[in-house]
């Protein structure tokens, strides 16, 4: 009988795709939703060891403009893309260009906020291999024209 690994069984780890990471060489974009948050990281591996190069989340939107009567709504798909922009603008700083988009155990919904963030690293200039019918149109942003107008200010700041 064939033992589990213990982040397996826990459902937090895929080793299969982690596998496929560690051979890649390439670093990845690493996008998390809490409760509260959207989490985007650069992360890189060196013998299994991961090393966190950049790492924000969406609470820096507060600091660049983001109204604080709309402080629940910081893990919103224009959060989520406005924290992908802001991640993907600070790899190109460190000159890292290129990486692999990560979402972890999380559920693969197309147009959802996590291909948010990827997008928003993609318009910020990164390359990131993905499926274009995965990513939100401008129609899910269109949703709410407040937040819009918004992130077309804190865009501006980025």
């Amino acid at each position: 009988m064939k033992t589990i690994r213990r982040r397996k069984m826990e459902g937090k780890t895929d080793f299969t795709s982690r596998l496929a990471s560690l051979k890649s060489e390439h670093k990845r974009l690493v996008c998390r939703k809490t409760n509260r948050y959207i989490i985007a990281q650069i992360i890189e591996s060196h013998e299994a060891q991961d090393k966190i190069l950049i790492g924000i989340d969406s609470k820096i939107l507060l600091s660049k403009g983001w109204p604080k009567e709309e402080t629940g709504r910081l893990k919103s798909l224009i959060a989520a893309y406005l924290t992908g922009f802001a991640i993907g603008k600070l790899a190109l700083e460190k000159k890292i260009k290129r990486a692999n988009f990560d979402i972890g155990m999380n559920r693969s919904i197309n147009r959802s906020r996590l291909y948010a963030v990827l997008k928003g690293a993609l318009d910020a200039g990164m390359d990131i291999p993905h499926d274009k019918k995965a990513l939100p149109n401008e129609s899910d942003f269109k949703r709410n024209e407040k937040l819009k107008n918004i992130m077309d200010k804190i865009k501006e700041k980025l």
